[in-house]
C-alpha cells in the first residue's frame, strides 16, 4: 500500500484538523512517546493543548495521507533579540499505525526548509535517550550536544535521560 504522503503547514485549525490532531496526540502518548505528556492522555487535555499550538512563533507541519493527519512536527522560532537565528523542533510524532514509512524524515526535511525560509541557521531539539528518534536525528546529521539524566518522567515515575541535538544550517 503506497499512499501519497503530503506535508503541509497548518496556519489555522479547522474543527476536523483539531479533532485529528487531538486523536493523533492521544494515540502517540498512549503508545509511549515522550513528548511532554504522560499516559493515559485524555482527549479533552489533548484538544486543549492542540488548540493552543499555532502562534506566530510556533509553526505546525502536518503529514497527511488522503485527508487524514498521520504525523506532525512543530518549528518553534526563538523570539528573544539574541536568538532570532535559531529554532527548536518540538513534538515530532507519527501515528503508531503509520510508523516506519518515512513520515518523520519527511516532516523533519520540511521543518529544515521552513527554518531556512525564516532565516534560521541553528536548529536544536531534545529526545528521550534510547528512543528510535535518536537514530532519525543522527541520520539527518544532527549532532549530539549532551545528555541530562533524570530529565523527564515516564509512565510509572521512572526518570529518563534526555539527549540534546543541534544542527547548523548552511
Amino acid at each position: 500500500m503506497n499512499e501519497e504522503i503530503k506535508i503541509e503547514t497548518i496556519d489555522t485549525l479547522s474543527p476536523e484538523d483539531l479533532n485529528q490532531l487531538a486523536e493523533l496526540l492521544v494515540s502517540v502518548v498512549n503508545d509511549g512517546a515522550s513528548i511532554g505528556f504522560l499516559p493515559p492522555l485524555r482527549e479533552v487535555e489533548a484538544r486543549m493543548y492542540v488548540d493552543s499550538v499555532i502562534t506566530p512563533s510556533n509553526l505546525l507541519l502536518a503529514a497527511r495521507i488522503k485527508n487524514t493527519i498521520v504525523g506532525t512536527v512543530q518549528v518553534q522560532l526563538a523570539t528573544k533579540p539574541n536568538a532570532t537565528h535559531r529554532c527548536e523542533i518540538a513534538k515530532l510524532m507519527t501515528h503508531p499505525g503509520y510508523q516506519r514509512r518515512g513520515i518523520g524524515r519527511m516532516l523533519m526535511t520540511k521543518a529544515e526548509e521552513l527554518a531556512r525560509e525564516h532565516h534560521r541557521s541553528l536548529i536544536v531539539l531534545d529526545t528521550r535517550e534510547g528512543d528510535p528518534s535518536n537514530r532519525l536525528y543522527q541520520s539527518l546529521n544532527f549532532i549530539e550536544a549532551g545528555r541530562i539524566p533524570h530529565y523527564a518522567q515516564s509512565e510509572g515515575g521512572k526518570l529518563d535521560t534526555t539527549v540534546y541535538y543541534y544542527k547548523i544550517l548552511r
